[in-house]
């Protein structure tokens, strides 16, 4: 096929964009390089794929010297005039729209940025592909829309209307674009709340790398609600096969969805929502320990509340996914940590 994936620059699109080239197909991967965390980092993922630094400007497709069928261009989602143009002349049979805004922490902050890029730029994508007849867009959302909600495991099926951070939000408005587009234009669109990804060429701004660093350097870890905290941690690699398959069936709609009581995950119109996690929840304590064992050191914990935005567990139901296209992630977290660590050393130098 021939693919957009938007952010490829970034963490999980880095890795996705390389596995569809690896298989043979079409890549167009196109990023900012904005610099909401270090753009050294951005660019180093670029070069890993084989695009090299003076060719990732604007204005200019380059070529992967890795990978015969990928391309990049560096384009910003707003520029609406270009990512039209660019939709036109490729004409892109599917779309895997993972660029964003991210960080839960930052939102509170900075909440602007959260709405042109998330908001404004996922417009933009939806237009490309409305007015293109692409055949099925993937795009990321986030375990963050399942906000206030308490039961466990979080399921697709579950009301997600309390979200506590405006990046949660974003996500859950991208999924209401979403069914708009596939509602009234017939976009065969597929939504995956991801569930804590870690993994190497991870974000900065996530508790992997910042724990890491801090452990290296003899520095203490901020360690959040005293330590109560459970993530769904799920290894990157495990995340990117679970994509690969899901870009493959576009979804066509469920003849038993009833308005009377709507399932919130599916619809008649051709669009679904999965979670996307390990289905296995850590204290972040234990993940903490794990991490100590691959470094070899012990870390220095500084124990502080519950941060505004967070919420205490995450813990996915994938379930309709396994049965839907036989996913089954299969990296244990003590496998995951190590591919990490040694990622973490050879970039880091720690």
């Amino acid at each position: 096929m021939k693919i957009l994936v938007t952010g490829t620059a970034g963490f999980i699109g880095y890795h996705l964009a390389a596995a569809l080239a690896v298989r043979g197909d079409e890549v167009l991967g196109i990023d900012n390089l904005s610099d909401y965390y270090d753009v050294g980092l951005k660019i180093a993922r670029l070069e890993a794929s084989g695009i090299r630094k003076k060719e990732a400007r604007r204005g200019k497709i380059a070529r992967s010297g890795k990978y015969p069928g990928y391309r990049f261009a560096r384009i910003d989602l707003l520029e609406r005039g270009r990512i039209m143009a660019l939709f036109e002349r490729e004409r892109f049979d599917a779309v895997c729209h993972l660029a964003a805004q991210a960080g839960v922490r930052h939102s509170i902050k900075d909440p602007h940025a959260y709405i042109d890029s998330n908001i404004a730029g996922f417009m933009n994508v939806l237009e490309g592909c409305r007015n293109n007849r692409v055949g099925h867009l993937v795009f990321a959302s986030s375990s963050s829309v399942y906000g206030l909600n308490e039961k466990m495991p979080f399921s697709t099926s579950d009301n997600v209307d309390h979200p506590v951070s405006i990046y949660g939000a974003t996500k859950k408005a991208n999924e209401l674009m979403a069914h708009s587009y596939s509602h009234l234009f017939g976009l065969p669109a597929t939504g995956l709340r991801f569930f804590t990804v870690y993994g190497p060429w991870g974000r900065p701004d996530m508790a992997p790398i910042l724990f890491a660093k801090a452990i290296a350097e003899g520095r203490r870890i901020d360690v959040f609600n005293n330590g109560e905290m459970e993530r769904d941690f799920t290894y990157v690699g495990d995340i990117v096969g679970g994509v690969v398959r899901v870009l493959d069936r576009p979804p066509r709609g469920n003849p038993a969805w009833n308005g009377t009581s709507p399932d919130p995950g599916s619809s008649r119109a051709p669009y679904k929502i999965y979670n996307i996690g390990n289905s296995l929840p850590v204290k972040l304590l234990d993940f903490i320990e794990t991490l100590e064992r691959a470094i070899g050191k012990k870390a220095e914990k500084n124990f502080l509340p519950m941060q505004p935005g967070d919420v205490p567990a995450t813990y996915a139901d994938v379930s309709d996914l396994a049965r839907d296209i036989g996913y089954s992630p299969s990296t244990t977290l003590e496998a995951g940590v190590r591919a990490f660590v040694a990622w973490f050393h050879e970039y880091y130098g720690q």
